[in-house]
C-alpha cells in the first residue's frame, strides 16, 4: 500500500531517486540500470525490492528478465523533478540510458542483417502463404501501401505486383539494400525501400491507405507505439492489417528468432488498435502451424476512425 511518508524517506537516497528517474522514461530490467548506474546487482534488485514494495515501481516478468517500470502516486512526479536538479549524475543517466535503448535495437538489427539475402528461404514462425493470401484477400484492391518491419520485402514486393505504390520500411541498412536490389532487378518502379523504424517511420502524415505489419509487430520493443504510428501515415479511413503470433510459450523463440514478444493476445491487439484511434473489423486465425510448438497466425484488420 503507498504510504507518502514512506515514500518520501525512499527518495532521500539519490541512488533510489536515479533509478525512479530513469523507470519515468522506459521499462528497463535489473541488468540494463545496472549498466547506466554502475551499481552491483544485488544493490539494485535491493533499491527495486524497497521501491516495489512501496508501491513506487511495478514489474513484467518476460521469459529470464524481469522488467520494472514508473507506478506513481499523483504527487510524485513533481517531486522527481526537483530531485533531479540536485543530483549530479541524473544528466549523465539519461545519456546512458539512450545508449541502452540503442543496444536493444541492435541486437535486433544485428540479428536481421545476418538473414538478409536468405530470410525468404528459411523457417520464421508464423509465416505461410496460406496466411498472406488470406490477408491479400481481406485487404486488396490498389492502394498506397506501407509495409512496415518489412525485412528484405518479400512481400512488398507480391504487393507492388497490384498496389499503386508501396512503401516497405525497414531497420536494417542491409536488408533495405537488398530489397532495393530485388526490386530494381525485376522492374518494381512502385516500389520504394527506406530505411527506419516501424514506431517513427518514415512517412508522411495521411499518405498511405493501407499500413501492414506482417510478422514484423512481435519484433518492436513498444507495439502500441508502433500501431499508433501507422495510424498516423494513413489517411482518414485509412485500414491497418496486421498478421502476427498468437500469443504461445515458446521461450526458445527469443534467441531462436530475436522476438521481443512472444505473440499477442487478440484482446491486446484490439486494445492497442483502438486506443490508436481504429476500429476493428476483422480478427481471426488464419493458419496453425503442423509441427510443434504450433504457432498459429493471426489476422486484424482495422479502420482508422
Amino acid at each position: 500500500m503507498f504510504s507518502f511518508l514512506r515514500s518520501l524517506k525512499l527518495l532521500s537516497d539519490p541512488a533510489r531517486v536515479r533509478l525512479l528517474l530513469l523507470l519515468q522514461r522506459e521499462e528497463l530490467s535489473v541488468a540494463e540500470l545496472q549498466e547506466i548506474v554502475s551499481k552491483g546487482q544485488s544493490q539494485v534488485s535491493t533499491h527495486l525490492a524497497q521501491l516495489k514494495q512501496a508501491g513506487l515501481v511495478s514489474d513484467r516478468r518476460t521469459g529470464k528478465n524481469i522488467f520494472y517500470s514508473f507506478h506513481p502516486p499523483e504527487a510524485l512526479p513533481e517531486l522527481l523533478r526537483k530531485a533531479a536538479e540536485e543530483i549530479p549524475e541524473t544528466a549523465d543517466d539519461q545519456a546512458s540510458l539512450a545508449l541502452v535503448l540503442n543496444k536493444r535495437q541492435d541486437k535486433m538489427r544485428s540479428y536481421f542483417d545476418e538473414l538478409a539475402g536468405r530470410f525468404g528461404k528459411e523457417y520464421v514462425p508464423g509465416r505461410s502463404w496460406e496466411g498472406l493470401a488470406e490477408a491479400l484477400l481481406a485487404v486488396m484492391p490498389p492502394m498506397s501501401i506501407a509495409d512496415l518491419g518489412a525485412g528484405e520485402g518479400t512481400f512488398s514486393q507480391l504487393l507492388a505486383r497490384r498496389a499503386n505504390r508501396v512503401i516497405a520500411v525497414d531497420n536494417s541498412e542491409k536488408m533495405v539494400q537488398f530489397g532495393s536490389d530485388l526490386a530494381r532487378k525485376h522492374g518494381l518502379t512502385n516500389l520504394e525501400y527506406r530505411l527506419g523504424d516501424m514506431e517513427c517511420a518514415p512517412i508522411a502524415n495521411a499518405e498511405m491507405d493501407l499500413a501492414f505489419f506482417s510478422q514484423s509487430l512481435h519484433h518492436s520493443p513498444h507495439p502500441e507505439r508502433a500501431i499508433s504510428e501507422a495510424c498516423r501515415i494513413l489517411k482518414p479511413g485509412g485500414r491497418i492489417a496486421i498478421l502476427d503470433l498468437q500469443r504461445h510459450q515458446f521461450e526458445e523463440a527469443r534467441e531462436m528468432y530475436a522476438d521481443v514478444w512472444l505473440g499477442f493476445t487478440e484482446l491486446e491487439l484490439r486494445s492497442y488498435l483502438e486506443a490508436a484511434g481504429f476500429s476493428v473489423t476483422r480478427f481471426s486465425v488464419v493458419h496453425r502451424d503442423a509441427e510443434a510448438p504450433h504457432f498459429e497466425t493471426i489476422l486484424a484488420v482495422a479502420e482508422k476512425v
